[in-house]
């Protein structure tokens, strides 16, 4: 039997030191493993316990990573155990094979939002009127596929996020304010649809996941 396993990266496999939540006494705290160095600083951490495992899994089944990172900042990451044939990146719009994108995938993804959703230039133009500078700290897009929002979550109205996720949803795109980041997604745009695909392609009998955010619930639904 085919196993595959669907992982999220952040806050589920991978944690950042402010993400780690080390409360014991620091005698007892785990040993870790650095997975991602950025501008020669280390970003990104997994417990040895857990690197151990990974790599078990990676000999016993289908291991694939499944973000919602650009594939840039994806690529920065050096998990432990064998190299993942598959890799999903910015939420499902790119599908990696052997490291490399697959170009059908994503024109088939482009196809789909086009289709279904408004242009991503409507949201950035939307989001940059009626952000407010007294908690917006920056404003981004990903891969030229979905936006998002760094905010000051305590400044950030509650009726401000429910007011622009009703507008978004008229336009086919979805919210989520998940820590300090506020994403907009084209509704299409799915960590299962391209879950999906790679199951198809490995003849998976069965799948699994893993997932902590919002932007997850589609995988572990």
């Amino acid at each position: 039997m085919t196993v595959m396993v669907a992982s999220d990266l952040d806050r589920t496999l991978i944690y950042s030191a402010a993400a780690l939540g080390l409360t014991m006494p620091d005698a007892r705290a785990p040993r870790l493993l650095c997975v991602e160095v950025h501008e020669s600083r280390p970003l990104s951490f997994m417990t040895e316990t857990a690197a151990g495992l990974l790599t078990a899994l990676g000999d016993a089944a289908v291991f694939v990573p499944t973000t919602t990172r650009s594939r840039k900042q994806y690529q920065r990451i050096n998990l432990p155990g064998p190299l993942p044939t598959y890799a999903i990146c910015a939420n499902g719009g790119h599908l990696l094979v052997d490291g490399v994108t697959d170009r059908d995938w994503h024109v088939d993804v482009q196809r789909r939002l086009a289709a279904a959703c408004a242009p991503l230039a409507e949201i950035e133009d939307h989001l940059a009127a009626i952000g407010d500078p007294l908690w917006v700290r920056k404003q981004r897009v990903a891969e030229d596929l979905f936006a998002y929002l760094v905010v000051e979550r305590e400044l950030t109205p509650d009726s401000w996020v429910a007011e622009l996720t009703g507008w978004a949803a008229e336009r086919g795109w979805t919210v989520s304010l998940q820590g300090r980041k506020l994403y907009a997604v084209p509704g299409p745009l799915t960590k299962s649809a391209a879950v999906r695909e790679v199951a198809r392609r490995t003849g998976a009998d069965l799948t699994l996941a893993a997932g902590d955010s919002l932007l997850d619930a589609d995988l572990l639904l």
